[in-house]
């Protein structure tokens, strides 16, 4: 394990699993890093488990280790449980990655970017660096988005970037959970996190581009 310090972020870099016992608090902010975005071609390279904004963890994955899903045991016990709130932006291509290497439904979902399409109505811009702007008043540097996540070793840029994609995720859930309320979708929002599994099927059997509800 190493372990890098970002103003008042402690992030710490696994190459195995989580340690047995993480202080989540009831919810964790996730990510992926992965070779690319076609889920049939590319592959599962990091995992960011966020605990609050002050804590994050990453576990780094091997090719050839993968399939030894044992390996990862801890990691795994943590997505699967499901009285913990999952906090994610952009669930849709995660929880993907996730069930095709890990074998796991992810329950218990808030989707960042599926809430902003239902509340930020005013607005087109529903990525992570435009909610962290607009909300947070932060300006994430993204620079690092298209890089090589399967390199043995990671940038300090990367790991940085990589913590950034999920320590942030807290203040955005509070905020936008209250601006559901106010215009009255939480009950969508929570229909739409549940539906999330069944794109998910869609999108690994082959029916990623397609809109299966059109005429």
């Amino acid at each position: 394990m190493k372990t890098f310090k970002f103003a008042e972020t402690s992030v710490f870099l696994h190459n195995q699993d989580l340690p047995n016992l993480l202080d989540h608090n009831g919810e964790i902010g996730v990510d992926t890093e992965t070779t690319g975005l076609n889920l049939s071609r590319d592959r599962l390279c990091l995992i960011q488990i966020g605990v609050s904004k002050n804590e994050c963890h990453l576990v780094q994955f091997e090719k050839s280790e993968l399939e030894k899903e044992s390996r990862y045991k801890n990691l795994i016990s943590i997505l699967k449980d499901k009285k913990i709130k999952k906090i994610f932006h952009y669930a849709r291509f995660d929880l993907a990655v996730i069930r095709k290497f890990l074998k796991v439904n992810c329950e218990n979902i808030f989707c960042t970017k599926i809430a902003s399409k239902l509340v930020r109505t005013y607005t087109d811009r529903h990525g992570l660096k435009d909610l962290c702007k607009e909300m947070l008043e932060i300006d994430l540097n993204k620079s690092q988005q298209s890089s090589d996540w399967s390199a043995s070793q990671l940038s300090k840029n990367q790991i940085k970037y990589a913590s950034h994609d999920v320590i942030f995720l807290f203040e955005l859930k509070k905020k936008l959970h209250e601006m559901l309320g106010r215009e009255n979708r939480l009950e969508l929002s929570e229909k739409l996190f549940s539906f999330l599994q069944t794109r998910v099927d869609l999108d690994l059997s082959g029916w990623m581009d397609s809109d299966i509800f059109s005429h």
